[in-house]
């Protein structure tokens, strides 16, 4: 009886360019105007009942050398959402980037979870779509944010798309 040894293939290098990354190279970036879109969606049940488009006064992404914990914010300017949304962890949940943040309506600080789905990833620029579920029985309770009396909601949806170049 002979014993054949088969020959081992050595796993690939390490990608240098980053093909595996789901963030940019570390730095600030901006999103430039007419970049982004957003969208607050009022449910009621099954139901949309009112939908807006909200204007998206500022947004930026934070990616430092160490790449463990970049940060998100977004400023929303517009008379119908005047708030901040800022992320103090993200984390690469199913491919996705999810992000677990305070949107800060009129001073009181509401703790919000975005999922962010990455469309495109280069060195220098990302474009994520997500949204964000809020309960807004408790988002009213907590911040004073209210819809029309004749607009009946159970949740909102918070939809983002940006470009951070």
């Amino acid at each position: 009886m002979t014993t054949v040894t088969l020959p081992t293939v050595p796993p690939p290098p390490p990608s240098l360019d980053g093909a595996g990354r789901r963030l940019p190279l570390p730095g600030r970036y901006t999103v430039a105007p007419g970049r982004s879109l957003t969208e607050l969606t009022a449910w009621c049940g099954p139901l949309p009942v009112l939908r807006r488009r909200v204007t998206l006064g500022e947004a930026s992404l934070t990616v430092l050398e160490d790449a463990e914990n970049p940060s998100f914010r977004y400023e929303f300017d517009d008379h119908r959402l005047c708030a901040v949304l800022t992320s103090e962890q993200v984390d690469e949940v199913h491919g996705r980037l999810q992000l677990t943040g305070e949107l800060d309506l009129g001073g009181t600080a509401f703790p919000v979870l975005m999922r962010l789905r990455v469309i495109e990833r280069a060195d220098d620029r990302l474009l994520v779509v997500g949204h964000a579920r809020l309960p807004y029985r408790l988002l009213r309770r907590a911040t004073g944010f209210r819809l029309p009396w004749h607009r009946p909601a159970t949740r909102l949806r918070l939809l983002v798309a940006a470009e951070f170049a």
